[in-house]
C-alpha cells in the first residue's frame, strides 16, 4: 500500500513539474502528516528536490530519480528482449547533464559507506604493512578470478591462485584464459606501484590500463573505429570514433568534477562499460579503473567475489537499456562492505 501511495505522489509531482505540499494535500487522499513523511523520505532518497523555503517550498522530480528508482530485475527480465522498452541509442545528455547534476547516493547510503570506510582505515592503521600487503594480495586474486569469470574465463579460483602465485597453468584450459588472468595481475601491480596515478584522471591513463588488460589477446588497442554489438540487449553503443572520444572525455571531466570518491568509482564502473570505447575489455577496464580510483584516495578496493556473473551482467544491462544505476549501486555498496569485512576485519 505504501509503495502505491508513493508512486501516486511521484506521479502527481511529475505531472505538475513543480508543486507545493498544500497543493498535494488537495490532490491526494492521505493525511497531511503521511504526505509530509513520504515527501521527506523521497527528498532523503534524492528522488525529489525542493525549491524555496517555508510555505513557498515546491517539490520537483530530481535529476537522480530515473537513475536511481528501484527496479525488479526478475520482472524486468521476464519480458522479451523487444518488450523492455529499452533505450537502444547512446544518451548524449546522460554524462554532461543528467549525471553532472545527480547525487548518486542517498544520505543514509553515504553514512553507511563512510562508516565502513572508517573501519577499513582503523584496521589498516593498526596492522603491520606486511599483513596489509598479504590481505591485499588475497583480495587481488579474488578480483582477478571474478573479473575474468564475468568475461567467460574458465579458470577456477584455486587454479587462478596457482597461476598467479606459482605460474602454474591449469590443465585443459586455454592460453587466452591464462593470459587474461595474468594481464589483470599486471594492471593491478601497475596501479599499486603508483597509487596517485589515477587520482587526476585522464583519457590516456584509462587507455594505459586497457592496454595492459588486453596485452597478447589479439585485441586492438586504443579507441575502436567500428561499430560493436552487445549480446543480450538491443542497446547499440556509439559507432563514430570522434563521438566515442567525446563521451570518454566527458566521463573524465565528470569524474574529476565529483568530490565524493564513491561517486567517482561508481561512475567509472558503469560509464566505461556503457560507452564500450574499445573493441573488447571494456568491463575489465571499468572494474580495474574504478578500483584504482578507490585505492588512490585510500579507500578499500572491491573484489566482486560474491556476485554471480549473471547478476552482474543483468545489473549492467539495466544501465545500458534504462540508464538506471540502482542495481549496480546495490552491487557496489554490498561488495564494498564485503571487501572490508572479508579482507580487512583485522
Amino acid at each position: 500500500m505504501k509503495n502505491n501511495h508513493i508512486a501516486h505522489l511521484i506521479s502527481c509531482i511529475r505531472k505538475h513539474n513543480s508543486i507545493s505540499a498544500t497543493e498535494l494535500y488537495k490532490l491526494i487522499d492521505l493525511g497531511q502528516s503521511t504526505i509530509r513523511k513520504y515527501l521527506k523520505e523521497l527528498v532523503d532518497q534524492n528522488h525529489i528536490v525542493t525549491t524555496g523555503v517555508g510555505r513557498s517550498t515546491k517539490y520537483q522530480i530530481s535529476p537522480s530519480y530515473e537513475l536511481l528508482a528501484g527496479v525488479s530485475l526478475d520482472e524486468y527480465y521476464q519480458k522479451e528482449l523487444d518488450d523492455r522498452n529499452a533505450k537502444v541509442q547512446f544518451d548524449f545528455e546522460l554524462i554532461p547533464n543528467v549525471l553532472q547534476q545527480a547525487q548518486l547516493f542517498t544520505k543514509a547510503e553515504l553514512i553507511k559507506l563512510n562508516k565502513i570506510q572508517d573501519r577499513y582505515l582503523k584496521s589498516v592503521a593498526s596492522v603491520e604493512a606486511g599483513i596489509y600487503k598479504k590481505r591485499l594480495e588475497v583480495l587481488d586474486i579474488d578480483l582477478i578470478w571474478k573479473s575474468s569469470e564475468i568475461e567467460g574465463n574458465t579458470y577456477s579460483l584455486l587454479e587462478t591462485e596457482a597461476l598467479i602465485k606459482q605460474h602454474e597453468l591449469a590443465k585443459g584450459k586455454s592460453k587466452e584464459d591464462a593470459t587474461m588472468l595474468l594481464n589483470h595481475k599486471k594492471a593491478l601491480d601497475f596501479i599499486t606501484a603508483d597509487l596517485d596515478y589515477l587520482k587526476s584522471l585522464t583519457l590516456n591513463k584509462v587507455i594505459d590500463i586497457h592496454t595492459l588488460l588486453i596485452s597478447d589477446l589479439g585485441i586492438s588497442k586504443n579507441i575502436r573505429k567500428r561499430a560493436v554489438a552487445i549480446t543480450g540487449t538491443n542497446y547499440k553503443p556509439l559507432a563514430i570514433e570522434s563521438q566515442i572520444n567525446e563521451a570518454l572525455q566527458n566521463t573524465v571531466a565528470l569524474v574529476n568534477s565529483k568530490d565524493n570518491v564513491f561517486e567517482k568509482s561508481l561512475l567509472l564502473l558503469c560509464l566505461l562499460s556503457y560507452i564500450q570505447a574499445f573493441e573488447d575489455g571494456n568491463k575489465r577496464t571499468a572494474r580495474i579503473v574504478s578500483n584504482a580510483i578507490l585505492m588512490s584516495f585510500n579507500h578499500c578496493p572491491l573484489s566482486y567475489r560474491t556476485i554471480s556473473a549473471v547478476e552482474y551482467k543483468k545489473a549492467m544491462l539495466l544501465f545500458y537499456e534504462q540508464n538506471n544505476l540502482s542495481e549496480m549501486k546495490k552491487i557496489f555498496i554490498d561488495q564494498f562492505e564485503f571487501a572490508v569485512n572479508q579482507y580487512f576485519d583485522l
